[in-house]
């Protein structure tokens, strides 16, 4: 995390500033080591500064102060209470002192800090975004050896969903046993490593909310899991891209299942995605254009008489989405350490109609020297159980 924020400082003459002021979770974690769970939605605020010259202050809750001086490598961290003058800003505005201007991820930046940067300095923000995607693109030895954990994780839920699913079953009962399976594979990893006694707030938790739609709600792509109980030919659809994580390295990962029997109309359109998916996968190597991946898999939709509806990838990291996406108008060489989410989908009809269905499959991948690695080693034949 020293370096990281060592090479930020480096290349901030790009920029001309004289610091940059990081408010997005992701962005706090990925330079300080520090990851709190109360933001700017409980009206918490905390801040990393990252000075051009000298060392960087870490501005968080008073409640959040012990956590944050356990986890961080940043002596410098200044607490603030609910109802002291100026709360956070009177912090902030001491860190800023003497700064003429400032870097911000401006799109990642709530709307309250940026007021608050009005308040509280005379500097110029300018938008730093570039600058910090360019440092996380390539992934570290050490990032991609926690990330193949992270599939590991992705893969134990992957299995506990596939073992769930049965006719009669309630969607819920499968999110339960997705997050079941996924928290005790997390556990094993940290228990294995000796990282549950070296790093104690690692938590092997997944949180958030299962994406889950069976039957005709497969059409809805990011619905989630109800108390619908399934029935005899249920496609049933998983996206675990908001709960696939490791040690904060997020993953992406799709998966479908259908329940009893499937259609022909339903298995030519499965197998329509994973062919489009597979297509995108075969262009990814190093230098290929961003764009020219998706433009693969896009052939594949039009050749069945399909169109696209979304990129085909994305960047994935400390962040569920990074730079570079495999969409349209990206025309970023790939290079190798680069990390995607690599997925196919299409959608047939709406929730309402007879035969509505969506069709998706999606893996985590690492871009090699020659090629890429699978993050997400998991089945994706057509899957009947």
């Amino acid at each position: 995390m020293q370096e990281r924020a060592a090479a930020l400082q480096a290349r901030m003459e790009e920029l001309e500033v004289d610091g940059f002021l990081l408010s997005d979770a992701d962005s706090v974690y990925y330079f300080a080591h520090y990851w709190g769970y109360l933001g700017m939605e409980f009206g918490r605020a905390t801040l990393l500064w990252v000075p051009r010259d000298g060392a960087p202050r870490l501005i968080t809750p008073a409640m959040e102060a012990e956590m944050a001086r356990t986890m961080t490598w940043i002596p410098d961290v200044v607490a603030w209470e609910d109802g002291s003058p100026g709360e956070w800003t009177a912090p902030l505005a001491g860190a800023l002192a003497g700064a003429a201007r400032i870097a911000v991820e401006r799109a990642k930046t709530p709307v309250l800090v940026l007021d608050a940067l009005a308040g509280v300095t005379d500097a110029e923000v300018v938008d730093g975004t570039p600058l910090t995607a360019a440092l996380r693109m390539i992934k570290t030895p050490e990032e991609i050896a926690t990330m193949r954990q992270a599939g590991q994780v992705a893969v134990a839920m992957g299995e506990a969903a596939r073992n769930a699913i049965s006719e009669g079953v309630p969607e819920y009962e499968i999110a339960l046993a997705v997050i079941a399976g996924g928290t005790r594979k997390a556990a094993e990893l940290l228990d294995a490593g000796g990282e549950a006694a070296t790093h104690p707030l690692i938590s092997p938790t997944i949180y958030n909310l299962q994406i889950l739609q069976s039957g005709r709600h497969t059409c809805m792509v990011h619905g989630r899991s109800t108390t619908k109980r399934l029935e005899r030919g249920d496609p049933v659809y998983l996206c675990f891209c908001g709960i696939a994580n490791f040690k904060q390295l997020k993953l992406g990962f799709d998966r479908e299942f259908f329940v009893g029997s499937v259609t022909d109309s339903q298995a030519r359109t499965y197998e329509t995605t994973v062919a489009a998916q597979q297509a995108a996968l075969a262009e990814i190597r190093p230098g290929a254009i961003a764009e020219e991946v998706n433009g693969a898999a896009e052939e594949v939709y039009r050749s069945a008489g399909l169109a696209p509806g979304y990129r085909t990838g994305r960047a994935i990291g400390y962040s569920f989405l990074e730079e570079p996406q495999l969409k349209r108008g990206d025309r970023t060489p790939l290079a190798p350490g680069m990390a995607f989410a690599v997925d196919g989908g299409i959608t047939v009809g709406s929730a309402g109609q007879e035969g509505a269905f969506g069709a998706r499959v999606g893996d985590s991948i690492v871009v090699t020297d020659k090629g890429f690695e699978y993050l997400t080693p998991f089945p994706r034949d057509l899957a009947v159980l």
